[in-house]
């Protein structure tokens, strides 16, 4: 409870930090390069989780077979997935591939810009859960840059998914929470200037 409490004060303090601008705007009480190392620490989390229960699941599960976890809702069931989200692009796994590596980058950049301790949760998360798939697809079976991704979540038949998933998914969601609500990739910076009639002219 405690904790909760604290994430929420936390949270806030991001939302309010970003509500001011101009001469009144918060100078970011975080900076980039001491909220990197958490982005990181917090994405080789997500990786460490994914990979374990991705290694659970080959060694514990028989592939296609369905174990139920909470009835038909939710099952265990191996899968291997070689394209994208409900299989598809399964043709273009090397596509897949290049896609997922840009995202890692992209990421990557946009962490090292994050000013906010609700923004660096989001793209941690957000990167953990790329990198994860990244690696399925550069290290997995068949081969390099051509690997299958492990699926073993089923929900309800609907599609197979992993943690990473959940994680992208999560992070996504989280992101775009942020913005909704205002708060700033990087608050407390100047306002850009727009161009106004001089009081001659008016």
């Amino acid at each position: 409870m405690v904790r909760r409490l604290g994430l929420v004060a936390e949270f806030e303090e991001d939302r309010l930090m970003t509500s001011k601008t101009g001469s009144d705007a918060a100078v970011p009480t975080h900076s980039a390069r001491r909220l990197l190392p958490w982005v990181f620490l917090l994405a080789a989390g997500v990786v460490a989780v994914d990979q374990f229960t991705k290694w659970w699941a080959e060694t514990s599960l028989l592939r296609g077979e369905a174990t139920p976890v909470l009835g038909e809702f939710i099952q265990w069931r191996l899968f291997y997935n070689p394209g994208a989200a409900f299989g598809l692009a399964a043709e273009f796994t090397w596509v897949l591939t290049v896609v997922a590596g840009l995202a890692v980058v992209g990421l990557v950049v946009l962490a090292a810009r994050v000013l906010t301790r609700s923004w660096a949760i989001g793209v941690g998360v957000l990167l953990g859960g790329a990198v994860s798939h990244l690696g399925d697809r550069l290290l997995r079976e068949p081969g390099f840059g051509r690997g299958h991704i492990v699926d073993f979540i089923d929900y309800y038949g609907l599609f197979v998914g992993n943690v990473a998933d959940i994680a992208l998914v999560g992070g996504a969601g989280f992101v775009v929470l942020l913005s909704l609500i205002g708060v700033d990739l990087r608050p407390g910076q100047a306002p850009r200037r727009t161009l106004r009639p001089s009081p001659e002219l008016r």
